[in-house]
């Protein structure tokens, strides 16, 4: 633990930590151990692990005692047990493929001692295998900044299996300088079986609230999510990347519509 994070941790009553690091992670031995060796800042680290078959559990005990294991078919209740076992005022949330570099480290423990706000954005840099690419992000297809530091209390995410909603109280801080890196697909084949992933998780979603949508309107918005990515978030900046990531977040409605139409659960 940092001496920044010691003299936090003697100021508050019975040693309660001030700043939870809280990852939550399946079958992620390839990552998990990078991950988690960022977080010594933090003045304890929960991981969930979500029906992992891999090492998971042993390379998480090498940083933390504090794990919770379970089976979650979504990713609220999964988020929500996380945040449950974290005994910090603040969490910062992890997943096992970002990593926090030491000067938004120090950042962070920066805010958490003297902010007054209940929740904070960190921007992202997402990589596709070695190549940075911070143009074009959004329209549920990735995500140039994120909630990740927040009090405990002040987040509550919603009942979705992909992109569930989310709920956050209280006064939003200023966002902040340092970045979290993503490593958010290996190469052009992980991306397209992230998407692949992301809209037969979505069509179980459509098919549940029993309003699917219609062929119609989800065909014109190839168009619209695709002009929104690589024109408005200026995904042409980064050439034919950001050209993949609108072509992406433009199919991710009518591809999900179209699983939810014709395949069966």
């Amino acid at each position: 633990m940092s001496l920044a994070a010691e003299a936090a941790r003697a100021t508050l009553p019975n040693s309660a930590p001030l700043l939870s690091a809280l990852v939550v992670a399946h079958d992620e031995e390839a990552q998990l151990a990078d991950c988690l060796s960022g977080l010594g800042f933090a003045d304890e680290i929960v991981v969930v692990l979500d029906r992992c078959r891999d090492r998971s559990r042993e390379i998480a005990l090498e940083f933390t005692e504090q794990i919770v294991e379970g089976a979650w078919e979504r990713e609220g209740p999964r988020r929500h047990a996380g945040i449950e076992a974290c005994r910090g005022a603040w969490i910062l949330e992890v997943d096992a493929d970002e990593r926090v570099g030491p000067e938004l480290a120090a950042e962070i423990r920066a805010v958490v001692e003297t902010s007054a706000a209940a929740w904070h954005l960190i921007p992202v840099d997402n990589y596709i295998g070695d190549r940075l690419v911070r143009w074009g992000w959004g329209a549920s297809f990735g995500r140039s900044a994120h909630a990740a530091l927040y009090r405990k209390g002040v987040k509550v995410f919603g009942d979705q299996r992909v992109h569930p909603g989310l709920m956050l109280s209280g006064t939003q801080g200023a966002s902040l300088d340092g970045r979290l890196v993503h490593y958010v697909d290996r190469n052009i084949s992980d991306m397209l079986c992230r998407l692949d992933r992301y809209t037969s998780a979505r069509a179980r979603d459509l098919r549940d609230s029993g309003d699917i949508g219609n062929y119609g309107r989800n065909l014109r918005r190839i168009a619209s999510r695709f002009w929104k990515c690589y024109v408005g978030r200026r995904g042409y900046r980064e050439g034919p990347y950001g050209f993949l990531i609108a072509l992406c977040a433009g199919l991710y409605p009518i591809l999900s519509y179209l699983k939810a139409r014709l395949e069966d659960e």
